[in-house]
């Protein structure tokens, strides 16, 4: 069984209700109303898309293709501690790919996934905009540079023992 907390509509209706009467009812409001969306609950189930979709009279195939063709939004939960590895041009040089293994292995997830415990998320992505300390990763948005596997993974070990004290 897993320790991800399981998803109740009901302590978000009121909020979700309230955020989707700030804007018009139209396919125009749904960006904002997604990002909003997903602030109040942290990520955007298939329940919250529905209503969002039910209320600005917008196709529910419509809201699923933009949380999907945008990298920010998620439909399902993401750990206390999200991880981001730079899979770009420099940092794949420099090894980025080793280190996504090695993550990998050690925490059974793949990229778009959250242990079964909630507490870590695994993202690759195309670019962290820090190239100088590539191969790079962040943890909950602080980067973390010039790594290899071991390095990585002691990073991260850090943050899941609480040793690692975010800024």
């Amino acid at each position: 069984m897993s320790a991800v907390k399981e998803f109740k509509l009901s302590q978000y209706q009121s909020e979700l209700e309230k955020i989707i009467r700030n804007y018009e009812e139209d396919e125009f409001s749904l960006l904002e109303v997604l990002h909003e969306a997903q602030e109040l609950v942290g990520y955007l189930p298939k329940e919250v898309q529905k209503i969002i979709a039910d209320e600005l009279q917008v196709a529910p195939g419509k809201v699923s293709s933009v949380i999907s063709f945008y990298n920010h939004f998620s439909d399902s939960p993401k750990g206390e501690y999200q991880v981001a590895i730079c899979k770009g041009t420099a940092c794949y040089v420099k090894g980025s790919k080793e280190i996504i293994e090695k993550i990998e292995e050690k925490y059974g997830i793949s990229s778009g996934e959250t242990t079964e415990d909630g507490k870590l998320s695994l993202e690759v992505v195309r670019c962290l905009g820090a190239c100088g300390l590539s191969p790079v990763m962040t943890v909950n948005g602080k980067a973390h540079g010039l790594l290899n596997p071991e390095k990585a993974t002691k990073i991260i070990d850090k943050y899941l023992n609480n040793e690692m004290k975010e800024v």
